[in-house]
């Protein structure tokens, strides 16, 4: 089971409880199927109800009594839920704490991973732009890898477009290509509908990236993110990399 301490469970309240009770937006059967179809999870179930039954009360029991990976996935499917559906949190100490207990549950003890970054071009300056964020990933520096891995996605979902003959240029925002290719892929094929999903949110995951990049990563004289809240930030982008490549690997697989 997890281990959580009292102040782990006020992280999880200050980041989820909007009112006494309640999780974020959720009505009873929202909730119910969101942890259905993102965890598998019956959160109705009588031992998820032992602390109580409001929503809140359920999530925090079903934190302790589960496995640190699955608690782990649940708090991190929330965060990114809460990020398409609130603009910030209640303080930035409360996303601080979050993400530390993300990436602790998570044992984050160790480095990022970095096998979601590929040599897809034979390109001397690719090589070194993934070089260089191997580089600040194996030096435990998160954030000084944001701006290279947002210059290594524009890149790559370029190519992507240029697979498919689809006209973008250098000034398009990164978000404006992740859409063409997420339009492109739909229309090469039908998608299960639990797969085009995840790839309209990879939309506004690139989006919200753009503003990191711009305000908080070393591509301009900013204030750099807290580690925690950057290490969340590179594994939420190099997931969806990883999906990214493994829908494309089908397509050529398939001969699309």
């Amino acid at each position: 089971m997890a281990d959580l301490k009292y102040s782990d469970i006020r992280a999880v309240d200050e980041a989820f409880q909007e009112d006494p009770g309640y999780c974020l937006n959720f009505s009873d059967r929202t909730f119910r199927e969101w942890f259905q179809d993102e965890l598998k999870v019956d959160i109705d179930e009588p031992r998820y109800r032992s602390g109580g039954t409001s929503k809140m009360n359920r999530l925090r029991t079903f934190l302790k009594v589960s496995e640190p990976a699955l608690a782990a996935r649940a708090l991190r499917q929330l965060a990114e839920y809460r990020e398409r559906h609130y603009e910030g949190y209640k303080s930035p100490k409360a996303k601080e704490r979050l993400f530390e207990l993300i990436l602790r549950l998570e044992g984050a003890s160790t480095t990022a991973r970095t096998d979601a970054l590929e040599q897809f071009i034979p390109d001397e300056t690719l090589e070194e732009l993934i070089g260089s964020i191997e580089r600040d990933i194996a030096a435990d520096k998160p954030a000084a890898a944001l701006d290279r891995l947002h210059t290594y996605c524009a890149k790559k979902f370029g190519h992507l477009l240029d697979q498919r003959n689809i006209a973008w240029t250098r000034d398009e925002p990164l978000h404006s290509r992740v859409g063409k290719y997420v339009r492109a892929v739909h229309a090469e094929r039908p998608l299960q509908e639990m797969t085009l999903q995840i790839l309209k949110n990879a939309i506004g995951v690139f989006d919200k990236f753009n503003q990191v990049r711009n305000n908080q990563s070393l591509a301009h004289d900013n204030d750099l993110l807290h580690k925690a809240e950057a290490r969340f930030i590179f594994d939420s982008v190099s997931a969806v990399l990883r999906f990214v490549k493994s829908v494309d690997t089908a397509r050529f697989e398939s001969g699309t």
